[in-house]
């Protein structure tokens, strides 16, 4: 298996010619019936191997943290996180497995925060100065991972830790507790545009710059809905029918954004808040029992239709939208 970087690798070296690099990424965008760049092509499995790899993985970090927990919580995350280091060295970077490179850049990031935040509580220190100091911790270790190995999904998992270091922050502050929506939701833009601005740079899709963009959509679009979702009042049943139809309008919001930038990671991953809404919609106007399966028999059908003519929508937008747009998203031709 190999994908759009390994080609344009593979020219760069003189192993093949460009023109004949071309030639077959029209070839296959034919026998599909749609333009590659359209796919939202990334790579996650290469082989069954990336899936042998990550079981063993998974079982070995899992055990190595249970045996070594017994002695103490940070110990058995600190091992994990080093295991999960010391395997990247083989299996990531000299490898280039990339189902495990996900598994063991989370396992890698996340122990390393746990490992902090119990170390510190062990040493007398408050648990959220604790989860503070960690998460800013964190961050910097992702960085250090994305310098080593360069797995894309890195970039998203430092912003995360990044973000969760500014919102305990932001939580220690008495008086700033209420805005804490509004962080989150001016979080996910800021996540959105630190993602264009990576897509910019690869508008064909052909380099990992465009893997990097795809978890880092993936990121921003919960960030973008939550806090509309808790502002509303959903989460407590107390929304209404305004804030069902406001979280319908803003999902429709991200699904024309969606389209423009050719990122469907934006609508999956706030998808589970539309169904929420439409089942919430349903339960209040139909039957208890049937309100779920509704909301996805409806959401299912205008999901799929939406991606039969994803690029004829795509080509419709840019047609509206000011030519500036399209300098910074994938051409429809």
């Amino acid at each position: 298996m190999y994908t759009d970087e390994d080609l344009y690798a593979a020219v760069k070296d003189g192993v093949l010619d460009e023109t004949a690099v071309e030639r077959f990424r029209s070839f296959v965008s034919g026998r599909a019936h749609t333009r590659l760049v359209d796919e939202e092509n990334f790579r996650l499995i290469s082989g069954f191997n990336d899936i042998f790899v990550s079981i063993a993985a998974f079982i070995l970090l899992a055990s190595a943290g249970w045996v070594f927990g017994l002695q103490s919580p940070a110990l058995g995350f600190c091992v994990v996180a080093l295991l999960s280091w010391g395997l990247s060295v083989f299996f990531v970077k000299r490898r280039k497995l990339a189902l495990p490179a996900v598994l063991l850049l989370a396992s890698f990031v996340l122990s390393t925060v746990a490992f902090l935040v119990f170390a510190q509580v062990a040493a007398g220190i408050e648990k959220d100065t604790a989860i503070m100091v960690a998460t800013a911790i964190g961050a910097i270790a992702a960085w250090a991972h994305w310098h080593q190995f360069h797995v894309p999904i890195t970039v998203a998992a430092g912003v995360a830790s990044l973000l969760a270091f500014l919102l305990a922050l932001l939580m220690q502050i008495e008086g700033l507790r209420e805005f804490t929506n509004y962080f989150l939701c001016c979080a996910g833009l800021a996540t959105f545009l630190l993602a264009m601005r990576w897509d910019a740079q690869d508008v064909d899709r052909t380099t990992r710059k465009s893997d990097v963009a795809f978890w880092l959509h993936l990121l921003a679009a919960p960030l973008i809905v939550h806090p509309v979702f808790s502002a509303l009042g959903l989460f407590d049943g107390n929304g209404g029918l305004f804030g069902i139809a406001a979280v319908i309008v803003l999902y429709l919001l991200l699904a024309v954004v969606s389209i423009t930038v050719d990122r469907r990671a934006l609508m999956v991953s706030s998808l589970i808040y539309v169904l929420y809404a439409f089942g919430e919609l349903f339960e209040t106007y139909g039957s208890l029992s049937s309100s779920l399966a509704i909301s996805g028999l409806f959401i299912g059908s205008m999901l799929l239709l939406l991606s039969a003519f994803w690029h004829r929508s795509r080509e419709i937008l840019l047609h509206v939208l000011p030519q500036a747009v399209g300098r910074y998203v994938p051409p429809t031709s």
